[in-house]
């Protein structure tokens, strides 16, 4: 029995984790946290980590990027293995995710999803040979109204997975407004759609000659990301300090 920490419990992801972990032998929330309070009739909530009473063996994080910095540091205080699901950190705190795996295991994924994890081992084979023949790249992500970040950072990782299986990594391109000038051949333009109540959809466009090649992902329910984080934190509990991906979890 693999019991977590769920930091970020009340909020949409955190209640679907809630609901499929109850449903879960294997697992158990022991505990949960987050700053705008709540109740469980299955585990008690605290306002913040220092309140925690109870052990557990890993901790899993869907909250905001303002919260991990605590995360980290209370992770790293308690010898804890941590999912990180939170996406939006700045570059420091992505660089400060390397330190404090030399201490803890970690497992960081933009997306927890069997489907699109899929898709990025796919990008990293296919991406160097569709821009060898001369294919442009695009991504466009399309989320709910609320969503705060933008690009999202599934987005963002897969433009990234490209970038690992290209020779020259190509410019990550946000917004063309302010240019007016025929598209440089090696850029990846990331555009971000918010409106209604969208999970999460991602398309990534290969544009050639009289040819477009694409790679659709679409989420129907916040289900997909909290089996994900809940079969994270089983692969992750008693692992070895180091940094882990969901690649490794469907390994």
């Amino acid at each position: 029995m693999v019991r977590i920490l769920l930091h970020g419990c009340c909020g949409r992801m955190g209640h679907m984790i809630t609901d499929i972990a109850s449903k879960d032998e294997r697992v158990r929330i022991e505990a949960g946290v987050d700053a705008f309070g709540s109740q469980y009739s299955t585990y008690s909530v605290y306002r913040s980590l220092d309140e925690v009473k109870e052990e557990a063996d890993v901790v899993v994080d869907f909250s905001t990027a303002s919260a991990v910095d605590g995360v980290l540091a209370y992770c790293v205080k308690k010898e804890l293995p941590l999912v990180l699901c939170t996406t939006g950190l700045s570059p420091e705190q992505i660089a400060n995710l390397d330190t404090v795996s030399e201490s803890i295991p970690v497992l960081r994924s933009a997306n927890m999803s069997v489907g699109i994890n899929l898709i990025m081992s796919i990008l990293k084979e296919a991406a160097p040979k569709l821009a060898q023949a001369g294919f442009d790249i695009e991504i466009v992500e399309k989320h709910h109204r609320q969503k705060l970040d933008a690009p999202s950072g599934t987005a963002i990782a897969l433009a990234e997975s490209i970038n690992e299986g290209l020779a020259e990594p190509y410019e990550f391109v946000y917004d063309r407004s302010t240019r007016r000038e025929k598209r440089p051949v090696k850029e990846i333009g990331i555009s971000a759609v918010r409106g209604g109540t969208i999970v999460g959809d991602h398309d990534v466009l290969f544009a050639g000659e009289d040819e477009v090649i694409t790679f659709s992902h679409r989420a129907y329910s916040r289900a997909v990301f909290a089996k994900g984080a809940i079969e994270s934190a089983k692969f992750l509990a008693g692992k070895k300090p180091g940094m882990y991906s969901m690649q490794d979890v469907f390994a």
